[in-house]
């Protein structure tokens, strides 16, 4: 038997739906005397009368149920993958993925103004510790936390961290009390220990030439925002990033240990794709958003600490620990 004919079967669905030529001429666009064309080849192909006439009517004979039952399914079918795919094509998101605490600290108070400037985006923010497989994942764009270098990717530099030791302005005024010396201070401090940062403690400690006697950390946060917190309320020391607690350093919630160590600038924040990514208008708009408002942080955070008098020193690769991209 020869292939069936689609536009027929089509017209025929239409018609037995319907009940009319006329009428499916008008849902189909076309004219009525082609609807009978189509009909009267379908049933010759088959080689059976489809549709009795009744009055005005055309009522459907036992073969003619039998193919619309089937047709009817299949058609609803597409018709309905037809409004599914029309839905999804015309739905403009935006998925990001950022490392928790970035997102918490950083992007969650500024993204706002994006989706205000881009209202007809939905904008969808995935804060989690998983790296992205962007060939099998439907994501965007990632914003990194690392060292940079993720091969076949375009990586770009958006935001130099500030490490430094940082405290409530209560606790340093107890560590003050016991030694007016900033390395005796910390032999008496509490040091809380963020263990996914690229710059650690002993590599601070070995960089400052400051020994401790007995190196341990009685908190320990795999979440720098857990550590800012810490250190806010009164806990202890925290080596950690002036970017992400930028905010308590400008409300004088945090202040540095001491401004005569230095504090440690380096590459840590970036923004990662495959390169193809950046031809959607919106991930080189968003792109280019988070390039600025990046730049306008790392001048208010470099104008906070040089207020406190701190100077900086940039971080050598060899002095850091390579980090999971999104463990920060």
């Amino acid at each position: 038997m020869r292939d069936i004919n689609l536009k027929a079967t089509e017209y025929f669905e239409a018609v037995a739906r319907l009940g009319t030529v006329t009428k499916a001429a008008q849902e189909l666009g076309v004219s009525p005397s082609a609807v009978s064309q189509q009909l009267s080849a379908l049933e010759t192909q088959f080689g059976v009368k489809l549709f009795r006439r009744e009055k005005r009517r055309l009522i459907l004979t036992l073969d003619g149920d039998r193919l619309f039952q089937t047709t009817t399914q299949a058609f609803g079918a597409l018709r309905n993958a037809r409004s599914a795919i029309g839905r999804q094509r015309d739905m403009r998101s935006l998925t990001i993925r950022v490392s928790p605490s970035f997102g918490v600290r950083w992007l969650g108070p500024r993204i706002a103004t994006f989706a205000a400037d881009n209202p007809d985006w939905n904008i969808r923010v995935d804060a989690t510790p998983d790296f992205t497989a962007f060939e099998t994942e439907a994501v965007d764009l990632d914003l990194r936390y690392g060292l940079g270098g993720w091969a076949g990717l375009m990586v770009e530099p958006i935001l130099n961290d500030m490490a430094l030791p940082m405290c409530s302005p209560e606790y340093l005024r107890k560590l003050a009390a016991i030694s007016p010396d900033p390395a005796e201070q910390l032999r008496h401090a509490r040091l809380i220990d963020s263990v996914k940062t690229i710059y650690r403690w002993d590599i601070w400690l070995a960089a400052n030439r400051i020994e401790l006697p007995d190196l341990s950390y009685p908190f320990r946060f795999d979440r720098s925002s857990m550590s800012v917190e810490m250190a806010k309320q009164g806990g202890g020391v925290a080596l950690d990033s002036a970017v992400l607690c930028l905010g308590e350093l400008e409300r004088g919630e945090l202040v540095p240990l001491a401004p005569v160590f230095p504090v440690i600038s380096f590459d840590a924040y970036w923004v990662v794709c495959p390169p193809r990514h950046l031809n959607r208008r919106i991930v080189k708009r968003f792109s280019d958003w988070v390039m600025q408002e990046a730049r306008q942080t790392e001048a208010r955070t470099r104008g906070v600490l040089e207020a406190a008098g701190c100077q900086f020193r940039p971080g050598e690769v060899s002095e850091m620990k390579e980090v999971t991209p999104w463990s920060l």
